[in-house]
């Protein structure tokens, strides 16, 4: 008898319901810390239809924190025809730019990635384009790229490098003038404007961005046979050419000694290293 009823004690512990644990409300429910935001991210104010306002933090290209009536939602970067689309718990986030309006749609996402109804529809006033600054002499690197020589003709191909840590922009003609050997300028040679030389018919003046390591070139032509029908039976010498970025007084000094003869020499617009100067 006692054997049936340790038998039967063990049937019923082995029916009895395991002890209560409480229940842990869901994550979506729970009172838990916001997600963690980069601080340095500045929040973006859209103002809704219907009168809400939806904030959302861009963390770089690959995430966005959207809150919509105090609770924030985490989403990642995913891809878009158009614009910027951003997924996760349930819903989609998709910004567009058309004229000066920036649109954000906040959009359910049903069972099987169908797209459900429209939560907020969404504007403000497109962002100003991000325009990086000029480039300046304190950035730039001033060094010999090629040449060529024909004719009685010489051209050098000089190259302005950004070797500053930030995009930077230029553009048009630098500001060239020589100088002799005390490294003082050649009153007598003057630097003219255009976008062609013996060499090269070159492109017209046109902006240029310069990334961290870019260059962008400019071509350096003279003559090196006297103008004799001017007068001239020796022609003068540089041994420096200095040169200023388009908009900035920053000398940059290289070495290099040439006779320009016929006073003067000619300077083409700036192009970028890898085009053709024709």
């Amino acid at each position: 008898m006692i054997g049936g009823f340790a038998a039967v004690g063990l049937t019923l512990s082995a029916c009895s319901p395991p002890a209560e644990t409480p229940e842990t409300p869901p994550a979506a429910e729970a009172d838990a810390a916001p997600p963690a935001t980069d601080p340095t991210a500045p929040a973006t104010a859209y103002a809704c239809e219907g009168g809400r306002t939806v904030s959302v933090i861009y963390i770089g290209q690959s995430q966005a924190r959207v809150t919509r009536d105090g609770k924030t939602l985490s989403l990642a970067a995913a891809p878009s025809g158009s614009g910027a689309r951003y997924t996760g718990e349930g819903v989609e986030w998709r910004v567009a730019t058309r004229g000066d309006q920036e649109t954000g749609v906040l959009t359910r996402i049903e069972t099987g990635g169908q797209p459900g109804p429209v939560l907020e529809r969404c504007s403000r006033a497109a962002p100003a384009p991000v325009t990086p600054p000029p480039c300046v002499g304190g950035q730039l690197k001033l060094s010999l790229d090629g040449g060529d020589a024909g004719m009685g003709n010489r051209v050098n191909v000089l190259a302005l490098t950004n070797t500053g840590p930030n995009t930077c922009v230029t553009g048009g003609y630098p500001t060239v003038s020589v100088l002799d050997g005390k490294g003082v300028p050649l009153a007598n040679v003057v630097a003219e404007r255009g976008p062609d030389n013996y060499f090269n018919g070159g492109p017209a003046p046109k902006t240029l961005t310069l990334a961290p390591g870019a260059k962008a070139v400019f071509d350096l032509a003279w003559n090196v046979v006297p103008h004799e029908a001017e007068g001239e039976t020796v022609c003068p010498t540089a041994t420096t050419v200095r040169v200023s970025a388009p908009g900035d007084a920053t000398p940059l000094d290289m070495a290099q000694t040439f006779t320009p003869c016929g006073g003067r020499v000619r300077v083409s617009p700036l192009r970028p290293a890898d085009a053709s100067p024709n």
